[in-house]
């Protein structure tokens, strides 16, 4: 024979009464009724459950166990709320007045859904003119308590077209209004709750958590809803286990061993969330405490913190009375938000008052008298207040509160629909039209109102509570905070509270240890996302969080990070600072050199009619001074954090005013070798190609050209090099090209400098820039030939370094070649820096050169084509006027032109025969001078033995030329300023011509010529050399020298 579900011989029964084939007696009938115009129907679990040891096999009533007190002071909410509105004034005004049928679930599906078909057959006799409260048909439902089993009787009620309103199912799925259309509640539903849960666990750091709750509609909702909210948030369910929904189920007390393993053999989860009834939380304590006993294990060991739902979290029966609150560990519960239970009170008290008459029409309070009197005595009016007293003991304030609203909700849309009609008269009010009215009308409870929202709800929030250990019991009721749902944060009901629950944050509950910032989670395959390693942050990546997923990338541009770095670092900006101390070293060289560069200035300027600073180039050396002090000037915009412009001129600053320095010194080498060429042809194109300011403006305008080009084409510009950790700034060149070939240009400039002025260097030394210049170009080309490997290959900081490096050489060279050795001469030889100094110079310079020339025993004409070069010709001498006295500067040139001729090799008469030693050429050169000067030479020769009384010897050329020479040095001494002089460059020479006049200021000395000037075809006519002698010296006639 094939077993019927019992479930099955349900709906026949309710078949059966719809079709009035059973009896109401065939049910259990209402626990609790009154009259009214409105009746409204209960359905409240009075027991906790219904014995279902054996399937039933004919519809017949099921025993009802485990008295529920709670659940009886829920019904007697409900009947206060429904007395307290009968006199309200709403009700009043209308005339109408509520009562109720309450019916017992019996915390049972089957048993809820009798209830339900007893409640709603009523509807079809509308048409009765019975008044009583059996007869009058229920327009509202307030119930049932669990989620489970409102689902089931709103899907009865729905077909109906009956409301309903419950207190404490929280079930999501019940707000779905397309399912459940006439269903509301003044709770909010289980979203909530959940999110509630979840924020509080987030903010206390909470990630490891276990998850208990029942295998119905109620437990399965909550669970995908925490589930879902808490994995947004970085919370793990370490496990879930389900409980039976009926207590009494077989499976119930293995679920329970199961569950406490589980808990047992996870010590990382010290949070445990729990969707269960009290009774499963009872039976899972005792579990294991005695799983923890049997271990051997400390109590301490089963310490958790339980975060309680609405269904227990008021529920101080929940734990064994043989243990203690200390021995579970803490418990936080979320209730509904409570109401004042003044009123709630009054009546308990007012039953109690009323004795055994007040448990008139109320068989639940009957029942609950009779489980309280062990004697047996009904009468004893101990037993009533004992009753009360535990009623008062098991309320719960937020039920209570919710019982209320949903009375005062139903009565005030009551008096809104019949304040146009006649409510009284049976059949003028109709459910669905209450339904339309709950949905539309606020509603008022105490000194607040409220309104069901659009999936009929009303969120009022959540409290937060923390039980407490009293002496003989615990207190449950303790409220620490609140829970608002629009915003999803909490508050303190006072600082103490705050200070309880942050107390509560010391316990760690987590699956692994925090990643600290710096590192990142990395969950192994197969591992919940709260069990991970801490892997640090490679570089340029950090973590600022703890448990960050994953590491944030730094800006790569300006930011770097070090491996397990916490924070980006900035990238520091590396230049060539002003604070280097390197870039100290230079600037204070720059800045040495232009303090040099303006005393030379102001020295040479104050000097400049001197002979050392005319031979050293006059004008052009302020010049020279201008271009170094721009060169320096280029050289401190190496230093500093670089711009577009600094870039951009210091290149072309320091191109153009050292190709201006070089420039110059390029003039003077070629006055150096047009002055000592005489080469006729060499020196014609000499004297063409020197044009001073045209060779320097011409080789300045080169450069200016290519420097412009650079810049409008590819100039140079500002550029920061990425590394790493560093960022350079840099100046980049733009075009290379264009930078090699201005620094080739002052290179190429530099080499003819030097190739010029190394043809000049056995010059006088103490007026000759040939050595100087040749020295400091050599400096120059080797040190910026050095320059290009180390650039090239130099990278960094010290790059700009490189070439301020090179500049200052070369500007030091300049300074230290061309302008120090001629300081040193104005500032401590000043007795040199004379015209006299200078010719005398000349003089000794010029005797070197005819001493190096050997006398051989050759030809008069050979000899005297090899001596003539070296001397002024006599002929220029005594063709110059008279000397007068006191003119100085022609003295100084007689005195220079008779030492001249003082190196005149001999003849080949023997050593009584040299030219110009004696005979008319003597006087013909005192006749130049004044009359006194002979005396004085007279007075010379009679002095030092060269003329004496009575002898033919007579003075000679080096005689006058000591006389002359002594009186020069005495006049020099004397003198307190120098005369003017400035060494100008002579025409060439040509064959054959004649110096035929003597020019003021001038003076004409032909030295160190390559090619001589043949001798005159009248010296080779002559054959009578002894008697008759030609003088090449004077160019004059035919004359006799005097014996």
């Amino acid at each position: 024979m094939t077993c019927v579900d019992p479930v099955l011989y349900v709906l026949i029964g309710l078949s059966l009464m719809e079709a009035g084939c059973l009896s109401e007696e065939s049910f259990r009938p209402a626990g609790a009724a009154a009259p009214g115009d409105i009746i409204i129907g209960g359905i409240f679990p009075i027991h906790e459950a219904v014995e279902k040891d054996q399937y039933f096999l004919s519809p017949q009533l099921q025993q009802c166990v485990r008295f529920d007190t709670e659940g009886l002071a829920n019904v007697l909410a409900l009947i206060n709320a429904v007395e307290t509105v009968n006199n309200s004034p709403d009700l009043r005004r209308v005339g109408v007045t509520l009562g109720y049928r309450i019916h017992n679930s019996c915390s049972d599906v089957s048993t809820a859904l009798r209830a339900t078909a007893d409640l709603s057959r009523q509807t079809h006799d509308g048409g009765r003119t019975n008044t009583s409260a059996c007869d009058r048909p229920v327009m509202a439902v307030v119930g049932a308590s669990e989620s489970e089993i409102s689902i089931a009787v709103a899907r009865q009620l729905t077909l109906k077209l009956i409301p309903q309103i419950s207190y404490s199912s929280t079930a999501v799925v019940l707000s779905d209004k397309t399912r459940f259309p006439f269903f509301l509640r003044t709770i909010p539903n289980d979203k909530y709750q959940t999110a509630a849960i979840v924020k509080l666990l987030s903010d206390s750091g909470w990630k490891w958590v276990g998850m208990l709750t029942t295998n119905g509609d109620y437990g399965l909702s909550a669970l995908e809803s925490f589930v879902s909210q808490a994995s947004e948030k970085g919370i793990c369910v370490a496990f879930k286990k389900y409980f039976p929904g009926a207590v009494t189920s077989l499976d119930v007390q293995s679920a329970i061993r199961e569950a406490a393993e589980t808990i047992h053999k996870n010590p990382k989860v010290k949070v445990i969330v729990s969707f269960v009834k009290p009774a499963h939380m009872k039976y899972l304590y005792r579990e294991l405490w005695d799983l923890v006993l049997t271990a051997g294990m400390g109590l301490e060991s089963m310490e958790r913190i339980w975060v309680a739902s609405d269904s227990w979290s008021s529920s101080f029966n929940a734990i064994p009375k043989h243990m203690k609150l200390e021995d579970i560990g803490h418990v936080v519960g979320f209730t509904f938000k409570q109401g004042d239970l003044s009123s709630f009170s009054h009546y308990l008290s007012r039953l109690e008052a009323a004795g055994h008459n007040g448990r008139e029409n109320n068989a639940f309070l009957d029942e609950f008298y009779t489980q309280l009197n062990a004697s047996g005595d009904t009468r004893n009016r101990g037993l009533v207040s004992k009753a009360m007293e535990r009623l008062k003991e098991v309320s719960r304030a937020d039920t209570i509160l919710s019982v209320e609203m949903a009375v005062s909700a139903i009565a005030q849309a009551v008096a809104f629909i019949c304040h146009d009609r006649d409510c009284k008269r049976p059949g003028a009010l109709q459910p669905w039209e209450l339904l339309r009215a709950l949905r539309m009308c606020s509603f008022k409870n105490g000194d607040r109102r409220y309104r069901f929202n659009s999936l009929g709800d009303v969120n009022l929030g959540y409290d937060v509570t923390l039980w407490r250990s009293g002496r003989d019991t615990i207190r449950v009721k303790e409220v620490v905070a609140e829970y608002h749902v629009p915003n999803n944060s909490f508050t303190y009901t006072s600082p103490i509270a705050k200070e309880q629950l942050m107390h509560l944050r010391s316990t760690v509950s987590k699956c692994a240890n925090n990643c600290v910032p710096g590192e990142y989670k990395k969950t192994a395959e197969g591992q919940p996302t709260c069990c991970y390693r801490c892997i640090n942050c490679t570089v340029n990546y950090y973590s600022n969080d703890t448990d960050m997923d994953l590491c944030l990338s730094c800006d790569l541009k300006t930011e770097w990070s070090p491996e397990g770095s916490s924070r980006c670092i900035g990238k520091t900006l590396q230049f060539f600072s002003w604070r280097d101390g390197f870039a100290v070293v230079l600037l204070t060289l720059v800045a040495l050199g232009i303090l040099l560069v303006l005393l030379l200035g102001g020295l040479f300027l104050h000097q400049r009619h001197t002979p050392i600073v005319r031979a050293a180039g006059g004008p052009l050396c302020q010049v020279i001074l201008l271009s170094l002090v721009g060169s320096f000037i280029s050289a401190l915009l190496f230093v500093g954090q670089p711009s577009d412009l600094q870039c951009k001129s210091r290149q072309v600053l320091y191109g153009l005013s050292f190709t201006l320095c070089v420039s110059c010194i390029l003039v003077k080498s070629l006055k150096i070798l047009l002055a000592f060429q005489f080469n006729p042809a060499m020196q014609e194109f000499l004297k063409r190609l020197y044009q001073p300011y045209l060779i320097i403006g011409g080789c300045l305008a080169f450069q200016f050209l290519t420097c412009i080009s650079w810049v409008v084409l590819k100039s140079p510009f500002y550029n920061i090099i990425m590394y790493p950790t560093t960022m350079l700034a840099e100046c980049h060149e733009g075009s290379y090209l264009a930078f090699g070939l201005m620094l080739a240009y002052i290179a190429v400039l530099a080499f003819v400098c030097f190739i010029c002025a190394f043809k000049g260097r056995k010059l006088p030394q103490k007026y000759n820039d040939a050595k100087f210049i040749t020295f400091s170009m050599l400096l120059y080309l080797i040190s910026w030939f050095m320059f290009v490997p180390v650039y090239v290959t130099t990278s960094g900081v010290y790059v700009p370094a490189v070439e301020m490096v090179v500049i200052l050489i070369s500007n030091y060279g300049i300074l230290s070649c061309h302008f120090f050795p001629k300081c040193y001469i104005i500032l401590f030889r000043k007795e040199q820096n004379t015209r006299s100094a200078f010719i005398r110079n000349v003089y000794e310079y010029s005797n070197k050169c005819t001493e190096s020339i050997p006398v051989s025993k050759t030809s008069p004409s050979k000899q005297k084509h090899i001596s003539q070069p070296y001397i002024i010709k006599l002929s220029a001498i005594l063709k110059s006027p008279t000397i007068k006295f006191g003119d100085t500067e022609a003295f100084d040139f007689f005195t220079l032109s008779t030492q001249s001729l003082e190196g005149m090799p001999g003849t080949p008469e023997g050593p009584n025969g040299y030219e110009l030693r004696y005979g008319s050429h003597i006087d013909r050169l005192l006749s130049k001078m004044p009359p006194s000067f002979w005396d004085r030479f007279i007075e010379y020769c009679l002095s030092h033995g060269i003329l004496q009384t009575g002898s033919d010897m007579t003075y000679t050329l080096p005689d006058l030329a000591a006389q002359l020479r002594m009186k020069s040095q005495a006049r020099r001494l004397s003198s307190q300023g120098a005369a003017l002089y400035q060494c100008d460059v002579p025409k060439p020479v040509k064959k054959d011509q004649r110096v035929t006049h003597y020019k003021k200021k001038t003076t004409t000395i032909l030295l160190n010529a390559r090619e001589f000037p043949s001798i005159p075809e009248t010296a080779r006519s002559k054959t009578a050399f002894k008697s008759k002698l030609y003088c090449p010296f004077c160019d004059n006639k035919e004359h006799f020298l005097n014996a």
